[in-house]
């Protein structure tokens, strides 16, 4: 087994045209089948793809589960991959996913929700040049969200401070994405906060870097109460939304 830090399977030599990036932290319990069961509906797709699983500061056995899923499970045309940044960070492990990414097509998925249906549409539009990127809404008309009340509300609270700290157009920013990789790399560069804020970043500097975002509805079936408190994340977030602010509106 490779050491816990280092990507499993770099092996292959050739690139496959998706790399699916899914942050995990303390998912010992799930993560063996949500894997599996990601594998299997895969299979219907007429495409070579990557798991790329993004462990961050995980305290029970994630580290050691995702290496070893990484070794048993790859073959050519269907590898899975994972890395650790040793810290609980959301939005580093997202980062340096999209990084490490060797696909055309980068999808950002969310373990407790793997949703193939979104992978369907967003992928349709992104092959067919429709969308540069693709952002799976939980909020917009024809969506349904059913998560417990109180993270639905923060969601809406979000999107709304987004909407009037950095002008933000959409109805969502966090969860499902996928976008064409060489477009999208050059503003995660450009992002300057991390943890929870990151994904919004991304999502609002491709909608300022003139990138075509198209907004989908989803449907959202949560497997797991959340692994990190959402009250705890609450200081947090609203620090990085002001260095957020500060980088759009001041520094450009």
């Amino acid at each position: 087994m490779k050491p816990p830090h280092a990507m499993s399977s770099e092996q292959s030599s050739k690139a496959p045209r998706i790399s699916i990036i899914i942050p995990i932290y303390n998912e010992e319990e799930i993560l063996r089948d949500a894997v599996n069961e990601l594998r299997d509906g895969l299979e219907n797709f007429d495409q070579t793809y990557e798991i790329v699983l993004a462990e961050n500061g995980s305290t029970d056995s994630t580290v050691a589960l995702a290496a070893e899923i990484a070794e048993e499970c790859s073959k050519p045309g269907a590898e899975i991959r994972s890395f650790s940044v040793n810290e609980p960070n959301y939005g580093k492990a997202l980062r340096q996913g999209i990084l490490k990414a060797r696909g055309e097509i980068v999808i950002c998925d969310e373990i407790d929700l793997c949703d193939l249906d979104f992978y369907k549409d967003a992928l349709a539009l992104l092959l067919a040049d429709k969308a540069d990127m693709v952002v799976g809404s939980k909020a917009m008309r024809g969506a349904h969200d059913n998560r417990p009340i109180f993270r639905r509300v923060a969601t809406r609270v979000i999107n709304g401070m987004l909407r009037i700290a950095v002008d933000f157009r959409g109805t969502d920013t966090h969860g499902l994405k996928a976008f064409r990789r060489d477009l999208v790399v050059p503003v995660v560069n450009q992002c300057v906060v991390d943890r929870d804020i990151f994904a919004s970043e991304l999502v609002v500097r491709a909608g300022r870097a003139k990138l075509d975002v198209v907004e989908i509805p989803v449907e959202v079936h949560e497997k797991r109460r959340p692994a990190i408190n959402l009250f705890r994340r609450v200081p947090g977030v609203m620090k990085n939304l002001v260095r957020l602010t500060y980088a759009i509106r001041i520094e450009g």
